[in-house]
Formats: C-alpha cells, structure tokens, sequence
C-alpha cells in the first residue's frame, strides 16, 4: 500500500476521532481529496479553551456535509468534535489559544468510487497573543486578475477546491501585496483569499451577499447580525460591489474567524483611514466568546 506521507511539526493529529502522533503517516495516496478536492475544512479559533463562535461554526460544518452530499456517521455530533478539539488542543498544549482545522474527506479511490465514505481529520496550532488585536499597520491590496468565481451551491462552502485563492495568494505575494481579491463571474468582488470584505461608505457597511459567490464566512455572519441589533447604529447593506466601490470606500476591512477584523489602508492609489473600522472592532470584539 502506497501512503501519502503527512508529517506535521505538531505533537499530535486526529484521524476519524482517534489521536495519533503528527509525524505519522495517515493519507493513503489515493486519498479523494488528495487527488480530487473531494472534501470539505472548517477553521476554528479556540480561545481558552473554548470555540469561538461555536454555533456559527457548526451550523456551516453540517450545512456544508449536506450540500456536498456527505453521509455523516451517526457518532459525529457536535459534542463528540467539541470533546476530540479540546482533548486535542489539550494533548498539543494550546487550549488557550489556538487555530483549529476540522477537514472531512470522502476515504480512497476513484471519482466513482467510495461515494459514501467518510473520514476526517482535525489538526491544531497555537496562535500568539498579537492575533487578538486589531493590526496595526493597515493592509495593502489588490485585484486577482486571472479567476473568476462561480457563483453556484458550492460557491459558499469551505471546499478543498482551492485553486482560485491559492493562485491568488501567490499573486499577492510575487506582487508586494498582504491579500489579493478575487472577483466573480459578473466581474463583482466576491471576497478575498482567507476573507471576507467590507466597505464602509457614508455611515453604511457595505458587503457582497452570498448569492455573489463568497465564502459563508462566520465571522461575517457575525457582524452583520450584531451590528442590525448592536447599540451601534450601522445600516447594513448586502449587495454586489465594483472595483470602482472599493475605489470609492472611505474604509475597507477583510474578515475571517481567527484574525476576526483587519483593516485595509490602500488599494490601489487609494488610501484609507479606520476611525469607524476601531469602533466597530471595538464593539465587537468585546462579545465575541457570547
């Protein structure tokens, strides 16, 4: 048997809910996701010991399972991962602050082969203090100008087809540039490589709706629902976005769960300030355990 070899400078990995050592090898070269993009990742932010935003989470992991028609084992409940990250975080000594990937793949074989299967791995890293603070130097970005986004059922999932953002991340760092946005089919933003984005223009945030093709993002889900119910008095608007709107933007800042906000200060020849972006990242962050 030929095994793709899957080492890892952590202590230790979960592989279908038992804990192994890292440096052992778990994939077998024939692994689906491995060859076709054939599952499906949910990156957490554990923070004393505890999952961020756990709900959000976990209702995107089993509505992701659903859309890309996974059978998921009747021992697969949300207290069973709950118990597997934190024992995990524990054994690798970063419950207090940690990244977490859940990955779920469908086993080995063919396109048509092993449809039903079903394994999947988690994998943990400590994270410095410094990612629980807004960044201090704004962020310089740019279009990806060689893919377009679909704008399909899968468009919102986390899948492990990942070739747009990784080409633009490649882009963004041959070019100077901290993230690079990837437009859709209709020439839109759709979101960035590891984000979602939002404008602020004229006291209203401003962010592409899902039918655009961005990734569901929880952090995004977040702050569009805290802020319609939040004592800050944001209007909140979900609509398509043009070059020429993030041109436009008086601020601009790119979301995800584990750096939660960073706010952008150029775009081109545009450059931005972050007063309402601060206050936002403020208001938010102070709630963002509940």
């Amino acid at each position: 048997m030929a095994f793709l070899f899957y080492f890892h400078s952590m202590n230790n990995i979960c592989l279908n809910g038992k804990i192994i050592p890292g440096h052992e090898p778990v994939l077998m070269i024939d692994n689906k996701n491995y060859r076709y993009g054939d599952g499906l990742f949910e990156t957490m932010k554990v923070s004393g010991k505890k999952i961020n935003l756990e709900r959000y989470h976990f209702e995107r992991f089993f509505s992701s399972l659903e859309i890309m028609g996974f059978t998921k084992p009747a021992l697969l409940t949300i207290e069973r991962l709950q118990h597997v990250i934190g024992l995990l975080c524990e054994k690798n000594k970063c419950e207090a602050l940690a990244r977490v990937r859940l990955t779920v793949f469908r086993g080995n074989g063919g396109v048509f082969e092993n449809l039903d299967d079903f394994q999947y791995t988690i994998e943990c890293w400590p994270l410095d203090e410094s990612i629980n603070r807004l960044n201090e130097n704004g962020l310089l970005i740019d279009i990806f100008p060689d893919a377009r986004k679909s704008c399909d059922k899968f468009s919102n999932i986390k899948s492990a087809n990942y070739l747009p953002y990784i080409m633009a991340a490649r882009h963004a760092k041959a070019h100077q540039l901290n993230e690079c946005l990837v437009l859709n089919v209709y020439e839109r933003i759709a979101d960035a490589t590891i984000a979602n984005i939002f404008l602020i223009k004229d006291q209203t945030l401003i962010t592409p709706p899902l039918a655009e093709g961005c990734v569901n993002g929880v952090m995004r889900r977040f702050i569009i629902e805290r802020l319609q119910t939040g004592r800050l008095e944001w209007k909140v608007e979900e609509r398509g976005i043009s070059v020429n709107d993030v041109q436009q933007a008086d601020e601009v800042f790119l979301t995800n769960s584990i750096s939660g906000i960073r706010w952008v200060e150029r775009f081109r020849d545009k450059i931005y300030t972050h007063p309402h972006t601060k206050n936002i990242y403020k208001e938010l962050f102070q709630t963002i355990s509940a």
